[in-house]
């Protein structure tokens, strides 16, 4: 993130606010010379806000008052503008822990998606780690620089997006035997695990985002048959709210289920050959070809996103971003 927009201290020009107003609407707005929040409840002037603290509250011209926040991450990745679908707040927390995603750690992505989880990789690796996203579509890639744009106020130099197959372009974007963790949020990961071996020095990890128990079965088999991991580790997460006030206390009636299983191993050392592997290797495959036909991307099935509704998102993206870069003058009337 750039020393211009470091998350603290008083509202100023170019900052993104995130404004909660009558009946909890919230409106999302960058803040700029002369620029005004239109609502059918009335004005609010830009220039109130500037020098006041976070969490400070404003009155527009018909009386309402507005609750004043820099949005959370959780919160500008939750109504950015998406490409393809994001990694939601829950998961990218697991996935920082699970995968051990550390300050100066050298992280290959793919893919990249709309850049939800880019961001949560580059805020945890700092400004000494490096971060290599691979993203087959080159729409997807524009929604995400856009929208990492957007939220760090300029394009991180330790984060380089390379638009193409990781099998294909891996080898000539880092060393063997240099990266440290590697996150795979794709259809098919399996066939990158390969790539990703060579790539990931010993003791590194690999992570697998995936939505479908086929996958997830899939994706474990496939580490397991290289002979080149850990024993893999699957799980997903769940979460549900409570309602808390005064002695009403329950939970909510709507909770985040299931959005994906991670599933992790990690990097063995050359020629290393773990005890209970050996066991292992003498039992009979619990699967056939029957299961691995099941197991094709076809079979697993994919969501698409229509050229126009992704240029669409390309250009909201892009939008958003030059408003982040710049303050220009004039009106603003958007919302999330």
């Amino acid at each position: 993130m750039t020393d211009d927009l470091q998350p603290r201290g008083p509202f100023r020009y170019g900052d993104r606010v995130q404004l909660t107003g009558p009946k909890g609407r919230m409106h999302t707005i960058t803040l700029r010379e002369g620029g005004e929040l239109h609502t059918h409840h009335g004005v609010l002037r830009h220039e109130v806000l500037v020098g006041q603290p976070d969490g400070s509250v404003a009155t527009n011209s018909g009386g309402h008052e507005y609750l004043a926040l820099r949005p959370l991450l959780r919160d500008f990745v939750m109504s950015m503008p998406r490409g393809a679908a994001i990694v939601y707040p829950k998961d990218a927390a697991q996935i920082l822990a699970a995968a051990d995603i550390f300050p100066g750690a050298t992280v290959v992505e793919a893919g990249v998606g709309s850049g939800a989880l880019s961001l949560w990789l580059l805020r945890a690796i700092g400004d000494h780690g490096r971060l290599v996203s691979f993203e087959r579509r080159a729409e997807f890639a524009e929604v995400a620089e856009a929208n990492v744009a957007t939220f760090t106020g300029g394009t991180p130099a330790n984060w380089s997006v390379i638009v193409g197959d990781l099998v294909e372009s891996l080898p000539d974007a880092v060393e063997p035997g240099t990266v440290d963790r590697v996150v795979l949020d794709m259809l098919a990961p399996w066939e990158c695990i390969d790539a990703v071996a060579d790539a990931l020095a010993p003791g590194g990890v690999v992570l697998c985002y995936v939505a479908t128990a086929t996958q997830l079965s899939r994706v474990a088999e496939y580490l397991r048959g290289t002979g080149l991991f850990t024993d893999p580790d699957a799980s997903e997460t769940m979460i549900r709210g409570w309602h808390v006030e005064g002695l009403a206390v329950r939970p909510d009636h709507r909770m985040v289920a299931h959005t994906g299983f991670l599933i992790t191993a990690r990097r063995l050392a050359p020629g290393a050959i773990p005890p209970d592997v050996r066991k292992r290797a003498l039992k009979k495959p619990s699967y056939d070809d029957a299961d691995v036909e099941i197991w094709t991307p076809g079979a697993v099935g994919d969501r698409e996103i229509t050229d126009k509704n992704l240029r669409k998102r390309v250009r909201e993206a892009q939008r958003a971003a030059r408003s982040s870069l710049s303050v220009p003058d004039g009106h603003d009337d958007d919302s999330a």
